[in-house]
């Protein structure tokens, strides 16, 4: 029997985040959502009107021993501007703030030196600025916003592009393509 983890992760708009995730083997599924909060079963409008505490993020279900933990900060690493704590590109405001949410101490570990390790590699002039908090209750967003990149792939396309984090993800990362 699989044994499977979670890992959840915020990084500006969720629909931008599944992608990246969703064509890596070991993913089982990636879901968007809102968690951070205090209040339960938030909507669309409560979140993005603020004062829920809640951050859209996505809780990814994986199997540690196709793809590590370690991979997948790798992988959310290269999907953010990791200097920037007040959203993410186009989006701001803390229900878009970058944020990694450890389910265990191995996590927060992992987060810690890997957030360490980017700050120490001065691959960007500013500080590193991601949070790293304990994960909460987490709350999976209405249907459509669920795999939004399939659904509604020119939306998806168009929105990637024109936030800024197209280019962003080009201009930081073109060495690891």
């Amino acid at each position: 029997m699989k044994q499977f983890e979670l890992a959840t992760f915020a990084g500006g708009c969720f629909w931008c985040m599944v992608k990246p995730f969703d064509q890596y083997e070991g993913v089982e599924k990636v879901v968007s959502g809102y968690t951070g909060g205090t209040l339960e079963n938030p909507t669309y409008q409560e979140v993005c009107h603020g004062g829920t505490g809640h951050t859209e993020a996505v809780q990814i279900t994986f199997d540690p021993q196709k793809i590590t933990y370690k991979q997948l900060l790798d992988i959310f690493w290269q999907q953010i501007d990791p200097t920037d704590s007040n959203g993410q590109f186009a989006d701001r405001g803390d229900s878009y703030r970058p944020v990694i949410f450890y389910h265990n101490e191995y996590q927060l570990q992992q987060a810690q030196d890997s957030k360490a390790a980017l700050q120490a590699s001065h691959r960007f002039a500013h500080p590193i600025k991601v949070a790293i908090e304990p994960a909460k209750k987490f709350y999976p967003a209405e249907d459509y916003h669920q795999d939004f990149y399939r659904k509604q792939p020119n939306h998806y396309q168009r929105y990637h592009k024109m936030s800024g984090r197209a280019d962003f993800i080009i201009k930081h990362w073109h060495d690891n393509k």
